[in-house]
C-alpha cells in the first residue's frame, strides 16, 4: 500500500515538475530503499515548502529544486548502499580507486536510465577502415600523459594531514562526505529562496553574518555606483548591463572553506659543496675530456636495426671544441663576424640525435653564445611553428645549427634553400657534422670561466594560449641546479642512466645532458620512434646496461606494462631511482603501483620510485629522494575530496570513493632552496595550511626571466610573497613554478595539478589531466586511439566550458561511438560534478602533434574555436553547463488607459502616428474609377505610347505593347472568356503564366469581360511534383472555374510527370491565349460599384499561410495613386521592375501601374537573372531609367554574382549615375547589411548610396510605406537588441554591444494614416515604442476572400479599433511590429519627417523564457558564425530553438557547424539551441520575394523529409 502511495506521489510530481527530475527522484526512492522510512517526513517538508512559496505568490514549477534538494538531505545515510553497485574484479594490478568510481558512476546514471538524444549522419558520413587489434603506444594528452588510465588508491595517511592541516574531524567528515549533487542542491535551493524572496532567506557575508538578501543587494548596487567612475555619458550611448541581465551566482555560504592556519616557507637542507667539483660545466667537460677520453658518455639507439652509437667524452670535448672554433671565426669574415659572445643561436636536431645536439648544445657553451633548443619544423604548417618563429625574432636568432640528415629533411623552396617558415626570421642554417666544419689551431683554446651569471641558454615553454616564451638561465643557475640534482639523487660517477624523456627541454635536458656531464655519466638514450615500435625497449637497456637510474614518464610505464609478455630475462635490481617526471601528477599513481606490482618479483623495489616535480621557471622543484647513505625518506599518500579540492580546499575523504583524488607526495625542497605557497590571484599571500596555493621556489638554481618580457618577468620572477598581516615572509625573492599543490607534514610537497592546466567552470576550479584520465577510464582501448585525449576550457557567455577532444579509433561504428560518448558525460558528472560543454571525436592522427607524438593543445583549441576540427562525432550538452542564463522574463499587469493616456500623450510621449500627404489633387485619368476605363481612355488619346517593354535573357528588347495594342489584345481575351469559356460576370479566373506581357492582357482582358482574375505562378518544369500541388491549392482555395494559359504550360500540365503529381481530370477548363479570336469583344464590361470586387491578390506568407486577400476597384485605383504621387510617375517616365509578378507590390507595379499612371515599364523577368546576374543592372542603365523596383532576392543575387565583376561591367558602360530611387520591394525588415554591401559594391559605376531605399507591404495593404523621390533621405538608426526581446525600444550608439541597424522603411505613402498599437491591449503606444504597425487608408483590401492553412485568423485583421483613445476609425492591422519616431528632419510639407521602422513579422516572434525573438536576428548571428554557412532558419518545436544550417563545403566539415552554431546563440542571444540540422544548399524554402519558409521547413523536419547531413541534439 506504501508503495502505491509512493507511486501515486511521483505521478502528482509529474504534473508540476520536468519529466526528468521526476525519473531521478523516483531512482531515488526505488534504488536507495527509502520509501519506507523516509516517505512522509519527505511529504512533510514538501508540504511545508509549497506552503511558504504559495505566500509568497510563485509558480509551483520553481519548487522543484528545492524539493530535490530535501530528497538528497534525507537520503544522503543511504548512500554507502552505493558501492555495492561498483564491480570489483581480481586483476593484476592493484585496486584503481578512480575506476572504480567511474564504473560506480555509470552504474548510477544507468539505473537512472537517462534518455540521451544520439545525433544522426547520414551513411557517407560513418565509413571507416579497420586496423589491426593492437595498437603501438602513443602520447597524446597536453601533458603527454596519455597512458595512465586512471588514479591508485595507496596507502592512507589521512590522520597526518587532518592534523596538520588543523581541521576538525567532524568539518572534514562533513566536507568530505557531502556528495556535490546535494552541495549544488542546497546551494540552489539558497539561490531560489533568494529569488523569490523568502522569509527566512540570508545571504552571509564574509565574515559569515547573516545580512538581508534585499538590503545587501541594494548596499552592494550602491557601493558599485560609488566605484563607477564620474563621466559625462554620451548622447544615447549605450552602457553594458549584462550583469543585471545574467544570472549572478549568490555565495553560498555551506561551500567549503579553508580553516588551517596560515603556513610558512619550508627550507631545504643546506647545500653542502661537492668535492672536487667544476667550476663549469665546460669546466667538467675539460676535465672528462682530458681525464677519461674513452669513458662512454652518450649512447643512442635506433629504431630501424642499426648498431647503437657511442659518444666518448674525449669525442664531445674535441667536437664541441671545433664547433666553438668554427661559430667564432667561420662564419662571416675576420672584420664583421656573423656571432658574437652572447648572440642566441637556434639548435634543431630530431628527437633521435642526442649525440649532435649534446655536441652542438656544449659547443655553444664553449663559444659563449646563447643556445636556444626548439623543434624540427617538418612542414610549413607545423602545430605551434608560427609562435616558435616569434620567439627566435624577439631572440634575435639569425643562425641556426642542425645536422647534416635533418637538413636534408627539412622543406625546401625551388631553388633548393630552406624554405622560409611563417613568422620566422630569416636564417643561416649550419651544419655541425665534423665534414662541414674545419679543424682549430693548435694555439686556439676558449676561454674556460668559472660559472657567473651570464645567461647559458633559453628553454622554450608553449603557454596554454599557445603563446611561446622563452626563460632564460644563467650559467650559475644551471651549475647550482645541477650540484643540487647530485647531491639529491646521490649521482657518482660513470653510472649509467636509461633515459626515455626529450633531451632537449625540462628533466631530460637537465638529467642526461648537464648533470650527466657534471658527474661523468653514461647515458643511454631511448628515442621516442623506438618507444612507439617496442614499448619495452627502456627495460631492455635497463636490463643490457644494468643501469642505475632510469627517467621516464608514467605512460611510458603504461604502455610497458601492456606490451609485457612475461619475459624471462628481465632483471631490474640494478635501479636505485626511477625517475617519473610526470609523477607529481595525481593520475600518475596508478601507471606507478600497477608498474611496481608487476616488475616487484624481477627485482624491482619499492623505493626506487622517485616522483618529482619541475617546471621551465623554477627548474626542479623537489624529487622524492632515495638517500645514496640508503636511508628512505618517509612518503605518503592521502585520499582528498575532489568536490573540496576543486574550491580550493583540502579535505580527507574516508569512504565516498566516486569523487576523490589520491596524491602522493613529490619529496621536500631541494638543496639550498625555500618554497612556499601562495594564492592564485591578487597579491602574492600565503594560502592556509589546507588551502591549495601556486608553489614558490627561492634559489639560486631557477630561471632568471622571459626573454625580452620584463613586465611578465617581474610578476613571475620577482615575486615577494606576504604574510595575511601585509609583511613580507622573507627578504629572498620568489620564482612563481606554475604548479598547484600544497606542504604537508615534514615539508612534503604535495601537487594537485599546473596553472595552465586549471579550467574555473562556475567558480569551481577543475584540473584538465583529471577531466582526461575519468575519460581515458571509460573503456579507452575499445573506442580512443592510442588514448590520444585532450581536454582545454573555451569561454563562452562570461563563464569557461569545458571541451573534450579525443581520437577515435578507425574500427568503432557510430553507434559504439555514441554510446562512449554518453558514458564519458555521465562519468565526468558522477566524479567532479561537471558538465562537459561539448565532446568531439575526430579520426585517428587528424589532431595537431607534438614533435613528441602529444597533441598540440593551443593548436586543437584553435583549430575547435575556428570549424576546423572536422570531427566526426559531436556531442553538445549545453542544457547542463550553462547555468547563468538571464533571468526568465515574468509579464508585468498592463497600465489602464485612464492612467496613461491624456489628449495625443501616452504615458508622457506623444502617441506613436503619423499620415501621408493629402490625396486632394485630382487629374485627367483619376476621374475614372476602374482600371479598365483608364486603359480604353488611353488606347483613344494616347495610343502609340509605348507602356510595357520587355527584356529578354540577353538583355535585347524581347516585345513591347503600347496603349492600344494592350487594349486590343484584352478585347480578344474577354471576347475568348465569353465564347469558349461560358463564362459569367464575377467568375473567377486564374491566370497561370510566365512573367511578361501575355499575364498582364490576360489581367485586363479578366477585367473587360467582368471575370475576377488570380495570378497564379506557373509550376517549374523541373521541380514539376513540387511546385504543382501548390498551382492546384490556389485554384480550389480561390474557386476559379477557369485557367488561362499559354500552350507551353497547358502541355506541362497535361504531361505525365504532372499527372503523377494532380490528376489532370482534376482541373478546371484550360483556355490557351495563344491563338485569339480574330473578332473583338462586343461589350466591354463596366463595373457598377467601385467597392466591387477587382482582383484576388494570393500569396503564402512566411508562417506557411496560404490567404487570398480582396482587392475593390476602389482600393486599387488608391494604391495606384498614390504609388504614382509618391514616385513622380507621368507618362514620359520609364521605370525598370525587376519584381515577382504574382503577388503584393511586385504585381501592382508590373500590371497596374503603367496603365494607371502612363510611364513605361522597362519589364526584367527574376527568373532570367539565374542566366544573366547584370541583366537587371544592365538594362538600367541601357535605357537610362532614374527609378527602379527590385526584390532582396535580386539584390543578393547581383551582389554575390557580380562581386568580381565590377571593373568588367565598368569597362562595357555600365552606369548607373541617373538612378535617383532603388527601391527594394519587400514585406519584412529591410535587410540593411545587404542593401550596404550592394550600394558599396556598385558604387565605382555611379549607384549613389543615397538612391537605394526600401518599401513595405503587407497582407492587409500592399504598400504602406515607399521611398519616393522627394523629401529627407532614409535614416538608419541602432536599438539595443536585448530591449526588444521586452518589447523595449532603446537607441545605442552604432558599435555598441548588442546594437541592431533598423533602416527606415521608406515614407508614407499618400492617404496612408499609421498608428503602433499594443498587439494585446489594442491601446495606442507612444513614440519610440515598440507596438503593432495599424493602418487606416483607402487602399486597403477588402478582407480575406479565404484562408488556407491557418482558418484562426484573427476576424480584426481589416476592422480593428482601439480600446480607447480615437475608438471611431477603422483600422487594418500588419501583423507587423515596428515603431514610429520623430526626426529632426522635415519633409516636402516643412513638418518633421516621422520615420517608420519595421522590426519583424508578430506570427514569426519566437517566444522563449519569456522573452520575444525575431528569427532574422538569430539568423544573422549564425551566418557570420562560419564561412561554411550558406543560409540557415530558426524556428521552436517543442520549446526548443531548432537551427537548420545549409553547408557550402564537403560533408566532413558538417559537424564543424554545431559548437560554432550553439556558441554564437549563446553569446548574442542568450538562448540555449536544442537542435542543429545540417543540410545542403538550397534545403531551406525561399519564396519569390526572398523571404524564408519558415513553417514548411518545420513540417519537413517533423517530417523527415530534409535528408539532413547530420543532426545534432544539445543535451
Amino acid at each position: 500500500m506504501l508503495f502505491f502511495e509512493v507511486f501515486t506521489f511521483c505521478l502528482f510530481l509529474n504534473l508540476i515538475m520536468e519529466t526528468a527530475v521526476v525519473e531521478v527522484l523516483f531512482f531515488m526512492f526505488i534504488t536507495y530503499d527509502i520509501v519506507i522510512s523516509e516517505y512522509h517526513h519527505i511529504l512533510k517538508y514538501y508540504k511545508y515548502f509549497m506552503q511558504q512559496f504559495h505566500e509568497q505568490d510563485v509558480s509551483i514549477v520553481g519548487s522543484s529544486t528545492l524539493l530535490n534538494f530535501i530528497l538528497y538531505t534525507h537520503i544522503h545515510r543511504h548512500k554507502k548502499l552505493l558501492h555495492s553497485l561498483c564491480m570489483h574484479k581480481n586483476c593484476l594490478f592493484l585496486s584503481d580507486v578512480h575506476s572504480e568510481a567511474v564504473q560506480a558512476a555509470l552504474e548510477r546514471h544507468s539505473e537512472r536510465k537517462m534518455a540521451v538524444l544520439l545525433p544522426s549522419k547520414r551513411q557517407s558520413l560513418i565509413g571507416q577502415t579497420s586496423m589491426d587489434t593492437y595498437t603501438p603506444p602513443d602520447s597524446s594528452s597536453g601533458s603527454d600523459a596519455e597512458g595512465s588510465l586512471g588514479r591508485a588508491g595507496g596507502v592512507s595517511v589521512d590522520s597526518w594531514i587532518s592534523r596538520a592541516l588543523h581541521g576538525s574531524p567532524s568539518t572534514s567528515s562533513s566536507s568530505s562526505s557531502h556528495s556535490n549533487s546535494s552541495a549544488n542542491a542546497a546551494r540552489l535551493a539558497e539561490t531560489n529562496m533568494h529569488s523569490y524572496g523568502s522569509k527566512n532567506a540570508c545571504k552571509y557575508s564574509q565574515g559569515s553574518v547573516p545580512v538581508s538578501s534585499r538590503v545587501s543587494a541594494k548596499i552592494q548596487q550602491l557601493v558599485n555606483t560609488l566605484k563607477r567612475p564620474k563621466r559625462r555619458p554620451l548622447r544615447e550611448f549605450f552602457v553594458e548591463d549584462f550583469e543585471e541581465l545574467l544570472e549572478v551566482q549568490q555565495p553560498d555560504p555551506s561551500l567549503p572553506r579553508p580553516e588551517g592556519a596560515e603556513s610558512t616557507p619550508i627550507q631545504g637542507e643546506e647545500l653542502n659543496g661537492l668535492k672536487n667539483c667544476p667550476a663549469s660545466l665546460e669546466a667538467a667537460l675539460l676535465r672528462w675530456g682530458a681525464i677519461a677520453p674513452k669513458a662512454p658518455c652518450l649512447t643512442t639507439t635506433h629504431s630501424n636495426a642499426k648498431q647503437p652509437y657511442t659518444l666518448t667524452y674525449g669525442k664531445l670535448w674535441s667536437k664541441s671544441l671545433k664547433l666553438a672554433y668554427n661559430l667564432l671565426h667561420k662564419l662571416g669574415s675576420k672584420q664583421e663576424p656573423i656571432i658574437h659572445p652572447g648572440d642566441r643561436v637556434a639548435l634543431v636536431y630530431p628527437n633521435n640525435d642526442p649525440a649532435a645536439f649534446m655536441v652542438a648544445f656544449y659547443g655553444c657553451l664553449l663559444a659563449e653564445v646563447v643556445p636556444v633548443p626548439i623543434e624540427v619544423p617538418l612542414t610549413k604548417k607545423d602545430a605551434g611553428s608560427q609562435q616558435i618563429g616569434f620567439l627566435l625574432g624577439s631572440c634575435g636568432v639569425g643562425v641556426a645549427l642542425t645536422s647534416d640528415a635533418c637538413h636534408k629533411g627539412l622543406p625546401k623552396s625551388a631553388s633548393g634553400d630552406v624554405m622560409q617558415f611563417k613568422g620566422w626570421p630569416k636564417l643561416l642554417w649550419v651544419l655541425t657534422d665534423s665534414k662541414h666544419l674545419s679543424k682549430p689551431p693548435r694555439e686556439w683554446f676558449p676561454l674556460i670561466k668559472d660559472a657567473n651569471n651570464d645567461t647559458a641558454y633559453i628553454e622554450y615553454k608553449t603557454c596554454k594560449d599557445g603563446s611561446v616564451l622563452g626563460i632564460t638561465v644563467t650559467r650559475m643557475a644551471m651549475l647550482t641546479h645541477c650540484q643540487t640534482l647530485t647531491h639529491t639523487c646521490g649521482y657518482s660517477e660513470a653510472e649509467t642512466m636509461v633515459n626515455v624523456l626529450d633531451f632537449k627541454k625540462g628533466i631530460g635536458l637537465w638529467h642526461s645532458v648537464q648533470m650527466s656531464v657534471l658527474n661523468m655519466l653514461h647515458v643511454v638514450s631511448v628515442p621516442y620512434a623506438l618507444m612507439k615500435v617496442n614499448p619495452l625497449s627502456w627495460i631492455q637497456k635497463v636490463c643490457q646496461y644494468k643501469a642505475k637510474v632510469a627517467c621516464v614518464k608514467s605512460r611510458d610505464l603504461h604502455w610497458a606494462l601492456i606490451a609485457y609478455k612475461d619475459q624471462s630475462d628481465t632483471n631490474m635490481s640494478s635501479l636505485r631511482m626511477l625517475l617519473v617526471a610526470d609523477g607529481s601528477n595525481p593520475w600518475s599513481i596508478s601507471s606507478c603501483d600497477a608498474f611496481l606490482n608487476v616488475f616487484q618479483s624481477m627485482g624491482l623495489r619499492s623505493e626506487v620510485i622517485c616522483p618529482c616535480a619541475g617546471s621551465p621557471e623554477a627548474l626542479t622543484v623537489a624529487v622524492r629522494r632515495y638517500k645514496y647513505t640508503h636511508t628512505l625518506f618517509p612518503g605518503g599518500r592521502g585520499v582528498l575530496s575532489m568536490t573540496n579540492l576543486s574550491h580550493g580546499v583540502i579535505r580527507v575523504d574516508n569512504g565516498e570513493k566516486l569523487s576523490v583524488l589520491t596524491l602522493q607526495d613529490v619529496g621536500t625542497a631541494m638543496p639550498g632552496a625555500m618554497v612556499c605557497v601562495v594564492k592564485l590571484e591578487g597579491v602574492p599571500q600565503l594560502c592556509k595550511t589546507d588551502e591549495i596555493g601556486e608553489i614558490c621556489v627561492s634559489s639560486v638554481a631557477t630561471g632568471t626571466s622571459y626573454y625580452g618580457l620584463t613586465g611578465m618577468s617581474k610578476n613571475t620572477f620577482e615575486v615577494c610573497p606576504v604574510a595575511c598581516d601585509s609583511g613580507l615572509v622573507s627578504d629572498c625573492v620568489f620564482v612563481r613554478s606554475g604548479l598547484l599543490g600544497f606542504v604537508g607534514p615534514g615539508g612534503m610537497i604535495f601537487i594537485s595539478g599546473t596553472l595552465e592546466g586549471l579550467m574555473q567552470v562556475g567558480g569551481r576550479k577543475h584540473n584538465a589531466d583529471d577531466i582526461i584520465a575519468t575519460a581515458l577510464a571509460v573503456e579507452p582501448m575499445k573506442f580512443i586511439y592510442r588514448g590520444r585525449t585532450v581536454v582545454f576550457s573555451v569561454n563562452v557567455l562570461y563563464d569557461e566550458r569545458i571541451v573534450l577532444v579525443a581520437e577515435q579509433r578507425p574500427d568503432s561504428t557510430e553507434e559504439e561511438s555514441n554510446q562512449w560518448m554518453s558514458r564519458v558525460l555521465q562519468a565526468i558528472d558522477g566524479i567532479h560534478q561537471v558538465g562537459v560543454y561539448c565532446l568531439a571525436l575526430v579520426p585517428a592522427n587528424t589532431l595537431p602533434k607534438t614533435p613528441l607524438g602529444g597533441i598540440h593543445l593551443s593548436e586543437t583549441k584553435q583549430l575547435f574555436l575556428e570549424g576546423a576540427l572536422h570531427p566526426c562525432s559531436i556531442l553538445m550538452c549545453p542544457h547542463s553547463c550553462i547555468t547563468n542564463l538571464p533571468k526568465p522574463r515574468q509579464k508585468q499587469p498592463e497600465v489602464g488607459p485612464a492612467s496613461v493616456m491624456v489628449g495625443n500623450l501616452v504615458a508622457g510621449k506623444r502617441m506613436a502616428q503619423a499620415s501621408g500627404r493629402d490625396l486632394s489633387h485630382m487629374e485627367d485619368n483619376e476621374q475614372f474609377l476602374f482600371l479598365s476605363e483608364v486603359l480604353q481612355w488611353r488606347a483613344q488619346t494616347t495610343p502609340d505610347h509605348i507602356l510595357y517593354t520587355l527584356i529578354n535573357s540577353r538583355g535585347a528588347i524581347g516585345s513591347s505593347l503600347t496603349c492600344l495594342q494592350l487594349h486590343k489584345r484584352a478585347e480578344k481575351i474577354a471576347t475568348l472568356l465569353y465564347e469558349r469559356g461560358q463564362l459569367r460576370d464575377g467568375d473567377h479566373v486564374a491566370l497561370v503564366y510566365p512573367p511578361g506581357l501575355d499575364l498582364i492582357a490576360a489581367f485586363y482582358g479578366s477585367l473587360y469581360a467582368g471575370c475576377i482574375p488570380i495570378t497564379v505562378r506557373p509550376p517549374h518544369p523541373q521541380n514539376i511534383s513540387t511546385t504543382l500541388p501548390t498551382v492546384k491549392m490556389i485554384l480550389e482555395v480561390s474557386r476559379s472555374v477557369c485557367v488561362m494559359t499559354t500552350q507551353a504550360i497547358s502541355k506541362l500540365l497535361k504531361s505525365r510527370d504532372a499527372s503523377v503529381a494532380v490528376d489532370f481530370k482534376s482541373w478546371p477548363p484550360i483556355l490557351e491565349t495563344d491563338d485569339l479570336p480574330k473578332r473583338r469583344c462586343p461589350l466591354l464590361y463596366k463595373p457598377c460599384d467601385p467597392d466591387s470586387l477587382a482582383y484576388l491578390d494570393f500569396s503564402v506568407s512566411t508562417t506557411g499561410m496560404l490567404a487570398g486577400v480582396k482587392m475593390s476597384h476602389n482600393a486599387t485605383s488608391a494604391l495606384c495613386r498614390s504609388v504614382k504621387l509618391q514616385c513622380e510617375l507621368y507618362p514620359s517616365r520609364e521605370v525598370a521592375v525587376c519584381l515577382d509578378p504574382y503577388c503584393g507590390l511586385g504585381f501592382v507595379l508590373w500590371c497596374l501601374c503603367s496603365v494607371y499612371a502612363g510611364q513605361q515599364s522597362v519589364l526584367i523577368s527574376p527568373m532570367d537573372l539565374e542566366v544573366n546576374p547584370a541583366l537587371w543592372l544592365q538594362s538600367v542603365s541601357q535605357f537610362k531609367v532614374r527609378d527602379t523596383f527590385c526584390s532582396y532576392s535580386v539584390m543578393e543575387l547581383c551582389t554575390r554574382s557580380l562581386s568580381s565583376l565590377t571593373d568588367s561591367l565598368k569597362a562595357r558602360g555600365m552606369d548607373l549615375t541617373r538612378v535617383r530611387s532603388c527601391v527594394v520591394v519587400a514585406e519584412e525588415r529591410p535587410r540593411v547589411a545587404l542593401t550596404q554591401s550592394f550600394c558599396k559594391l556598385f558604387k565605382d559605376v555611379g549607384l549613389h548610396p543615397r538612391a537605394v531605399s526600401t518599401a513595405f507591404g503587407c497582407r492587409v495593404n500592399l504598400a504602406v510605406c515607399l521611398q519616393g523621390t522627394s523629401g529627407p533621405d532614409p535614416t538608419t538608426v541602432y536599438v539595443d537588441m536585448r530591449a526588444l526581446r521586452h518589447d523595449r525600444v532603446r537607441l545605442v550608439e552604432r558599435g555598441s554591444p548588442h546594437s541592431l541597424a533598423l533602416m527606415e522603411s521608406g515614407k508614407i505613402l499618400p492617404g496612408v494614416r499609421i498608428i503602433i498599437a499594443n498587439p494585446e491591449t489594442k491601446g495606442p503606444i507612444g513614440d519610440s515604442h515598440l507596438g503593432e504597425i495599424w493602418v487606416h487608408s483607402p487602399q486597403n483590401a477588402s478582407g480575406y476572400f479565404t484562408v488556407f492553412g491557418e482558418e484562426n485568423v484573427r476576424s480584426d485583421h481589416f476592422g480593428a479599433r482601439l480600446s480607447f483613445g480615437d475608438t471611431q476609425t477603422v483600422w487594418a492591422r500588419t501583423g507587423y511590429l515596428g515603431f514610429l519616431r520623430r526626426t529632426d528632419l522635415t519633409d516636402a510639407s516643412g513638418e518633421r519627417h516621422d520615420a517608420l521602422y519595421v522590426v519583424g513579422a508578430l506570427d514569426e516572434v519566437m517566444e522563449l523564457r519569456g522573452m520575444k525573438y525575431h528569427p532574422i536576428d538569430i539568423e544573422t548571428s549564425i551566418i557570420r558564425a562560419h564561412r561554411n554557412i550558406t543560409e540557415c532558419a530558426v524556428f521552436t518545436w517543442t520549446n526548443l530553438l531548432v537551427v537548420v544550417v545549409e553547408l557550402d563545403g564537403s560533408e566532413q566539415e558538417a559537424l564543424d557547424l554545431v559548437p560554432m552554431v550553439t556558441n554564437v546563440v549563446l553569446e548574442e542571444h542568450y538562448l540555449i539551441v536544442g537542435v542543429v540540422v545540417v543540410v545542403d544548399s538550397g534545403v531551406i524554402p525561399i519564396n519569390s520575394r526572398g523571404e524564408k519558409q519558415r513553417m514548411h521547413l518545420r513540417d519537413g523536419f517533423l517530417a523527415d523529409q530534409l535528408d539532413p547531413i547530420y543532426v545534432a541534439y544539445n543535451m
